[in-house]
């Protein structure tokens, strides 16, 4: 690709300057509660490049492989990103995570001293090279220079990104010290020891009257493979599957296999299940490599024991078509993209289980198995991929891995516990904007309001059984604890399709943010 002008970015020193604000965007006074949005997905994995531990919103497998590099065989996160777009997802955050990987690292001659550049995005694909000229700048002012960064695209030689610092200087007091203005830099950093002098200009006999780049003193690596603790990361530095804390909602979590013969271990599991819980989110889970029947299934997510209804899995596996060898591949990436796409279209509190749904006719079940396994597979919480009578397979049997708890028995029915985990996703980004507002009848009438006209539209598009449903709103009237933060309830009570009796949940609204009561979804 090369080098489009909106592509270059030139610093401005004057706005170089972090000032610690973070902006979030929050829903406007009394926007009606959105009934049919995109569903958003998140995949946590290994990419060939790419930010680390950054969420990166793309819309195409065409946009993650300029992102992210091509599929890529110690990954099956490409494979899982290209199926997810095949199947009918649109939107989709990655998060790249790594294992001791490093960026590429340039370093700049400066009078006995170095300037050294860092890679922001470590591996062995990214190239970065920089140019230095003393253009525009007094004689006697001897520590200012001017740097132009640029990524490059190993293959074409094309530009992909420019990043240009005037005036920049290697004083500690300056406003534009060179390590306070890589701090905001995409592509590099400035790493110890620091230079005592500005760096040399860059010149050479092949361009007398141009720049001449500086590439690469050291490549950049790919790290080792990936350990279940790089995918969880940290809570408090945000990394791993907590980078997701950055973005404002996601529906549907996926975690690739850590390799091909690599299952995710329980501790991956759990920890991303708990996330999912506290950000009303599914979990898809993919089957272990060593279960090659119904029977192994059914006895090994036992052995797991796996009890959430915000998880859910299939079995079996999947083969390409026109692979000789029929090595089983996983589908959590192309079932991910089928969920969004029966969202969109039908609603989550259908079933995935018809005509237009069907996997892509290059994907056909490892294994085949008869009716009475498909049951058992079901009553151990795991849906059963079989082949379609149009030649494409489906997935038979909606349910969650919540059997065998009491509390979650009505949430067994995978499109009931989805969509319950989506209107409380809804409502709650919808009604955020009275948090901030004095506590009056006035405020809770109008969310009343809001929330009673969002359930009155999925009463209309027969999402519920009937149309009795309860909405009650304290707007943070009710007698509070000292200490409590300031704040409002919404209780909520409706009979879903699908389901055998009403549910009902409460959720909390405050400043410091949204949750559901742990009597969430108690019979109404």
């Amino acid at each position: 690709m090369s080098l489009q002008l909106s592509e270059v970015t030139e610093i401005d020193l004057s706005d170089a300057v972090d000032r610690g604000f973070t902006v979030t965007e929050m829903a406007p006074m009394d926007r009606p509660v959105d009934v049919l949005r995109e569903t958003t997905v998140a995949f946590v994995g290994r990419t060939l490049r790419g930010p680390l531990d950054e969420p990166v919103l793309i819309h195409s497998f065409s946009e993650f492989r300029r992102r992210f590099g091509d599929a890529w065989s110690r990954s099956s996160l490409g494979p899982a990103t290209r199926h997810f777009f095949e199947h009918g997802g649109q939107d989709l955050y990655i998060v790249r995570v790594a294992n001791n990987a490093r960026g590429a690292m340039i370093c700049l001659p400066a009078s006995g001293s170095a300037l050294v550049l860092r890679a922001v995005e470590p591996g062995s694909t990214e190239s970065i090279r920089v140019a230095v000229d003393y253009d525009g700048i007094e004689i006697d002012d001897d520590d200012k220079f001017n740097l132009t960064l640029q990524r490059i695209d190993r293959l074409s030689g094309l530009i992909i990104d420019q990043e240009i610092y005037r005036r920049a200087s290697v004083r500690d007091d300056s406003d534009s010290y060179v390590v306070d203005l890589f701090l905001t830099s995409s592509l590099a950093r400035v790493e110890k020891p620091l230079p005592t002098h500005r760096p040399e200009p860059t010149s050479g006999a092949d361009r007398p009257f141009g720049l001449s780049y500086v590439q690469h003193a050291q490549e950049g690596t790919d790290g080792k493979e990936l350990s279940d603790y790089d995918l969880i990361g940290s809570r408090s530095r945000k990394t791993g599957l907590f980078s997701l804390d950055q973005i404002d909602r996601f529906d549907l979590l996926y975690l690739p296999p850590l390799g091909k013969s690599r299952d995710l271990g329980p501790t991956s599991v759990l920890a991303a299940e708990r996330y999912c819980r506290e950000h009303s989110a599914m979990l898809i889970v993919d089957p272990a490599t060593a279960w090659e029947t119904s029977e192994d299934a059914v006895t090994g997510i036992r052995e797991l024991g796996y009890a959430s209804p915000n998880m859910m899995s299939y079995f079996p596996r999947m083969n390409h078509r026109d692979d000789e060898q029929l090595l089983s591949r996983t589908a959590g990436g192309a079932l991910a993209g089928l969920l969004c796409k029966l969202d969109r279209n039908h609603g989550a509190w259908q079933d995935l289980d018809r005509q237009g749904l069907g996997f892509s006719r290059n994907l056909v079940p490892a294994i085949d198995f008869d009716d009475e396994c498909v049951q058992a597979l079901s009553r151990a919480g795991l849906n059963a991929i079989i082949k379609g009578p149009a030649g494409s397979a489906r997935l038979q049997g909606s349910v969650t891995m919540g059997r065998g708890s009491e509390a979650h028995r009505r949430f067994t029915i995978l499109p009931v516990r989805r969509h319950c985990l989506q209107m409380v996703s809804a409502i709650g980004e919808a009604t955020r904007w009275a948090v901030f507002e004095p506590e009056d009848e006035g405020v809770a009438d109008r969310i009343r309001s809001q929330v009673t006209a969002y359930l009155s539209c999925l009463t209309d598009m027969d999402a519920f059984e009937n149309d009795r449903f309860v909405v009650e709103c304290d707007a943070g009237l009710r007698k509070r604890e000292e200490g409590v933060l300031h704040g409002f309830a919404i209780f909520i009570a409706f009979h879903p399709v699908g389901c055998r009796e009403p549910v009902s949940f409460t959720l909390h609204q405050t400043a410091a943010g949204c949750r559901v009561a742990s009597t969430a979804f108690a019979p109404a």
